[in-house]
């Protein structure tokens, strides 16, 4: 969009956007005025991009496989390297409200909105947790410091990092592990996604010695059952698994990220189930890329792409059931990406069980 447009926008702009091929507007997120919506960007190497995969199947050959391994593994985050949460001093309604105005502050990045690269935030600093270690997690933060930083999962997150720095400046004594999550649940509300309840109480680590080992995030180029290798040792089961990956309804890839390039849908900023419709009613083809790997293209639309281990999650027998539900049902999508996600954004933190819970209101409402 061009930034002479951006005035005519309201506050909440790329937070409305819709399908360009197939323009739709649901309850859940305001009607723009003069039907001004933002669609997908079709330059996907946008200038300042860094969504890269969104979620958690961010690894390609370029890069997924490589990087650092911490030493110590199985280190326990509770460690005296891990300082004490100062939870009472912070007004998180006012924090979310913050957020929410940082999502679309700056039209000229990707298609829009920050939010999609917020949530990425999110998962990347969540997903690294083992149950049977009991290490990683957003508890500690530790994506902060030097080797996880680098890991080719979290390419272009420094980007999300940075600009939640001037809100952890205006609040010092919010925990890292707590804004970062607590930005994640924002930006899927604030893009049309459901309520999801979050609760403080993540501890910081202070030097690299609770950091996460490489490879404990997917491989987008390897099959379903490595997928459930990952999200297994995470605590999840098969219909979590799905439900999490219709988060895939935001944002792009961007091959200087993961290699792969392009939206999963044609309205990266609406958080709605079209991730579902479009792995069952659209016609797959394969893609080679640039950089000698190869991708899924709608037929139709070639700008909009699913990543190879994705088809071959839809056809799996106990996960295309969930598949198929979702994209049936986009109410029953948001009950259970609620659940699984606030599941995801707690595991191994440890919460005293006095936390007060949150239900943040969306701005946009």
């Amino acid at each position: 969009m061009s930034s002479a447009l951006r005035p005519l926008l309201p506050r909440f702009g790329a937070r409305a956007a819709v399908s360009v091929s197939t323009p739709r507007v649901t309850s859940r997120v305001p009607m723009v005025t003069n039907n001004i919506y933002r669609g997908y960007s079709t330059n996907s190497d946008a200038k300042k991009s860094g969504n890269g995969t969104l979620l958690f199947l961010g690894l390609a050959a370029l890069g997924g496989a490589g990087g650092y391994y911490y030493h110590n593994s199985t280190q326990s985050i509770k460690t005296p390297s891990i300082t004490e949460a100062k939870t009472k001093s912070v007004d998180y309604n006012q924090v979310y409200k913050d957020i929410a105005e940082l999502l679309d502050e700056d039209s000229d990045y990707d298609d829009g909105s920050y939010g999609p690269v917020l949530v990425r935030l999110a998962w990347h600093a969540s997903g690294t947790y083992d149950k049977d270690t009991k290490t990683g997690g957003s508890n500690g933060a530790t994506m902060r410091f030097k080797p996880e930083s680098t890991h080719g999962a979290n390419n272009g997150l420094a980007i999300a990092r940075d600009l939640l720095e001037k809100i952890h400046a205006k609040y010092p004594n919010i925990s890292y592990g707590d804004l970062w999550t607590l930005a994640g649940v924002c930006a899927i509300q604030e893009l049309g996604g459901p309520t999801i309840p979050w609760r403080p109480g993540r501890q910081d680590a202070i030097s690299a010695q609770s950091c996460t080992p490489d490879g404990r995030l997917p491989d987008a180029t390897k099959k379903e059952d490595h997928a459930r290798h990952i999200f297994y040792r995470m605590g999840f089961n098969d219909q979590e698994i799905v439900a999490l990956l219709g988060g895939h309804s935001l944002g792009r890839c961007h091959p200087d990220r993961s290699g792969f390039v392009g939206p999963w849908q044609e309205a990266p900023t609406m958080f709605t189930n079209e991730y579902y419709k479009a792995l069952a009613e659209r016609k797959w083809i394969k893609k080679d890329l640039d950089n000698g790997g190869w991708q899924y293209v709608d037929k139709n639309n070639t700008d909009v792409m699913m990543l190879p281990i994705e088809l071959d999650m839809y056809h799996d027998k106990g996960f295309k059931k969930y598949f198929d539900l979702y994209a049936k049902d986009e109410n029953k999508f948001f009950e259970d990406f609620a659940k699984a996600f606030k599941k995801l954004i707690e595991l191994g933190v440890p919460f005293k069980g006095d936390e007060k819970v949150y239900v943040f209101p969306k701005t946009t409402e």
